[in-house]
């Protein structure tokens, strides 16, 4: 089978895997984004993929070269969560989400470190302190791809829904820099030198530049969007600036010693923050984006699942510090958002329930762990934890946050049209 027909066979059963584990999920009433996970696990290269059939699963050369997949998706992800940023509502919520978006995330770290910290005293030869360090930082970062498939899904609405999106978006940007800032104090302990550009200035500068980037494309988009009227133009225009975003968003730059680089989530959540507060069509238009991507983003979790490193498992040290980590993240996350929404004088479900909504974690935190590998034995030792934290988080996570939701009243438990016309009743709902 020649290349061009691999990728494409690989494509389509990775598609097929993870819409027919999404049917198993609705017997067991788990969200769809937990099956796809789970189908890329099954189809990965160490369960089918290691047979190394063509059309039976995915290779680790198969999924190397699907890294375009996960950008665009992520980059949608991002274009998405800009609508929750409509100024609107966040003369309501604004403020809230702020406090809560920094402070649950400082809090998580500060309690991961003092947990890791303590277990680096246990098996000091395992784990060490700058790997301690850099592993609390990560613990900040969310999952906003698991996080607005469950929302889309069950159509989730309410005070906790509102205020979530924003938090885990913010979530992202507080996180950025706090691993940057927990990097470079791990590089210093290490090298016994401190770098003052790499742990404040560098990703100040990435913060600022991916928004601009941001703004000013969001500008274009919104200009660009008037010269068309139909809507199939109009998609394709999103479609055009968000792949754009996300290109420009790869670029890095190295100005008198000061390397400037982007995100690529913070500058797509820009751009859909200023186009849908621009555009009187916004909200249609991101709407007909969301449906357009929909087979992407199956294909984004069902490889992301595929990436999951079952290896980690072999190591003893690794799953006993995952373990610590996953632990003490789950409580930081939980009591961290319930402090701060109750000193915001939040919803009583909101304090409640808020917490467990942010416990899913991926791509973020392994772009993270990805970056930690420059420290050396200790950063594979953080990439390692982060592997393993991740493959519990995203097929546990994503289960978690429907069943806060539904206990916070945010999903409704009620029947629904398919698409065939037909009324599903309440049991088939999930």
């Amino acid at each position: 089978m020649n290349e061009t027909a691999s990728i494409f066979m690989s494509l389509a059963v990775a598609l097929l895997a993870g819409l027919l584990l999404s049917r198993l999920a609705k017997v067991v009433k788990l969200p769809a984004v937990t099956a796809y996970l789970v189908a890329g696990v099954l189809i990965g290269p160490f369960v089918l993929g290691a047979f190394d059939i063509p059309g039976l699963g995915l290779t680790h050369d198969q999924i190397d070269s699907f890294g375009l997949i996960a950008d665009l998706a992520l980059g949608f992800i991002a274009f998405s969560m800009g609508n929750e940023f409509r100024l609107a509502e966040l003369k309501k919520i604004g403020k809230q989400a702020t406090v809560i978006g920094v402070l649950q995330a400082v809090i998580t770290t500060a309690v991961v470190d003092v947990a890791l910290i303590a277990l680096h005293f246990a098996m000091p030869d395992k784990l060490s302190i700058p790997a301690a360090i850099v592993l609390a930082s990560v613990a900040t970062a969310t999952a906003p791809a698991a996080t607005l498939m469950v929302v889309r899904q069950y159509k989730a609405k309410g005070p906790v829904t509102d205020i979530l999106l924003p938090v885990v978006a913010l979530d992202d940007a507080v996180g950025l820099v706090v691993f940057a800032i927990s990097f470079g104090v791990a590089k210093s302990i290490n090298t016994g030198a401190v770098d003052v550009l790499s742990i404040i200035v560098e990703p100040l500068l990435e913060i600022v530049f991916s928004l601009l980037l941001g703004f000013v494309m969001g500008l274009l988009f919104t200009l660009c969007e008037k010269y068309f009227h139909s809507r199939s133009k109009r998609m394709a225009v999103s479609v055009t600036f968000v792949m754009l975003t996300v290109a420009f968003s790869c670029l890095k730059f190295n100005i008198f010693g000061v390397h400037v680089g982007f995100s690529s989530l913070l500058a797509c959540m820009m751009l859909g923050t200023v186009f849908c507060n621009m555009c009187e069509v916004s909200e249609e238009l991101m709407e007909r984006a969301d449906r357009w991507t929909a087979p992407i983003l199956i294909l984004f979790f069902v490889i992301s699942g595929a990436e999951l490193e079952l290896s980690v498992f072999a190591d003893w040290a690794v799953v006993v510090v995952g373990i610590a980590y996953i632990i003490s993240r789950c409580i930081g996350k939980y009591y961290g958002a319930g402090i701060s929404s109750r000193m915001m004088k939040c919803d009583p479900n909101i304090v409640k329930y808020l917490g467990i909504t942010l416990f899913p974690q991926a791509g973020v935190a392994l772009g993270m762990a990805i970056k930690a590998i420059e420290l050396g034995p200790d950063g594979a030792i953080v990439r390692n934890i982060t592997l393993f934290a991740v493959l519990i988080y995203e097929i546990v996570g994503p289960f978690l946050t429907k069943v806060a939701l539904t206990k916070a009243g945010d999903i409704k438990e009620e029947g629904r049209t398919s698409a065939r016309g037909t009324q599903i009743p309440k049991k088939a709902k999930v």
